[in-house]
């Protein structure tokens, strides 16, 4: 079982909000949506997120081109891309960074004990096989039935990704 951190989780919370305000794009193609810009306040209200912890998990996505902002009246965020196209792994890497489930692998290269270590492989391979997992989540994904996903098990506003490996 992998628990995402609370901004990671209100971050995919945030995003799957977008995703259901999105409207269907006149004259494109049949799976496209437009999303509309949505107010932080709005998102926070909708799933009781703090509204001053939920505008900086905002900011920071849109940092990373996941979101787009809209300043003025009507303004607020709107995903940057079809949520199709947003995965679960790039909004928790751009939220906590890279995922990494123990130290031994890290961005800094190996630990001090490499040498003599004997589960980095292993441990490699289930790091690899989490992200793998992460990526093929889809923002979309998460507004669809849990049928659609055999393998899968998303509870989004729980706080938790299941992971069977």
């Amino acid at each position: 079982m992998l628990r995402l951190t609370k901004k990671a989780d209100y971050g995919l919370m945030a995003l799957k909000y977008l995703a259901e305000q999105a409207g269907p794009v006149p004259a494109a193609e049949p799976d496209a949506h437009v999303s509309l810009a949505q107010s932080a306040k709005d998102i926070a209200e909708a799933y009781h997120i703090p509204p001053q912890l939920l505008a900086k998990i905002l900011q920071t996505l849109a940092k990373a081109g996941i979101l787009v902002s809209h300043a003025g009246t009507n303004g607020g965020y709107a995903l940057a891309r079809p949520a199709s196209q947003i995965t679960a792994f790039e909004v928790i890497r751009a939220i906590d960074g890279p995922l990494f489930i123990t130290s031994c692998i890290t961005i800094h290269g190996a630990c001090d004990l490499t040498s003599h270590c004997t589960i980095k492989e292993p441990l490699r391979k289930v790091n690899d096989s989490i992200k793998d997992l992460l990526s093929g989540i889809r923002i979309s994904d998460l507004i669809e039935t849990s049928e659609s996903r055999p393998g899968t098990e998303t509870a989004v506003g729980g706080g938790l990704i299941s992971i069977a490996l």
